[in-house]
């Protein structure tokens, strides 16, 4: 069964019960919002919502870690991209917010696995190493209506993409999603490794890496480059 067909039948419409689809308006690890919304994240692109999605993948998937990285090799068509050990230990030295977090949501009953074993899959998650070009091509199936170029596997159905997408342009960037909607004009996520992608759907992906962040939290030449790349070409979805 290919991979995108599996995480669908196994998780499919239970993520939006348990993670929301809203801009936050808050810094990306925040615990502000979780209290007076019972625990629910507002989206998957803060930290709450991404240890959410990892206690789900937790819930199905017997390694998800294997899992994850056989996904990212598959979008990418790279067998070589993997965890870089060091870094994920690094979030791990320093994930007292996160920790916090996730203790925060487990007490809504909103996260079902041992925080340690979600934490441990949340780090991973953000150790794993590539190029801007592996980075671009892991977002081109949101260019292309849901079907990954190179192998014409369906990833998404032409809906889901489009509601993805939606959902990159509205909490991409944190509280700063507006801005980069105002300055930029594409959908897009960004990483607080200084990493920034974007997705110009039906043309094409880009990704930018700086490693100076502003005070949101994004790549602050990365997005300076993005806005001068739209404003000089004329090229957005606006």
């Amino acid at each position: 069964m290919p991979i995108n067909s599996e995480l669908h039948s196994k998780i499919g419409n239970d993520l939006w019960e348990r993670v929301g689809y809203e801009p936050s308006g808050n810094s990306f690890n925040s615990l502000v919002q979780l209290e007076n919304e019972n625990g629910i994240p507002r989206n998957p692109f803060i930290n709450a919502g991404a240890l959410v999605v990892a206690d789900l993948m937790l819930d199905h998937f017997e390694n998800p870690k294997a899992f994850l990285l056989d996904f990212v090799r598959e979008l990418t068509e790279n067998p070589n991209i993997n965890y870089n050990k060091n870094v994920a230990q690094s979030e791990k030295a320093f994930g007292y917010r996160n920790a916090a977090l996730v203790n925060f949501i487990k007490s809504f009953g909103n996260i079902k696995n041992e925080p340690e074993a979600v934490l441990d899959f949340y780090y991973h998650q953000c150790s794993i190493e590539m190029t801007c070009v592996d980075l671009a091509k892991c977002f081109q199936v949101f260019a292309n209506n849901g079907v990954i170029p190179k192998s014409d596997k369906k990833f998404l159905s032409t809906s889901k993409c489009k509601r993805m997408n939606a959902l990159m342009q509205m909490c991409g960037f944190y509280d700063q999603a507006g801005e980069f909607t105002f300055k930029v004009g594409l959908p897009g996520k960004s990483g607080v490794g200084g990493g920034v992608v974007a997705v110009f759907p039906n043309h094409y992906t880009v990704a930018v890496w700086s490693p100076k962040l502003n005070k949101k939290g994004n790549s602050f030449y990365g997005l300076e480059t993005l806005e001068r790349l739209t404003t000089e070409t004329s090229l957005s979805i606006f």
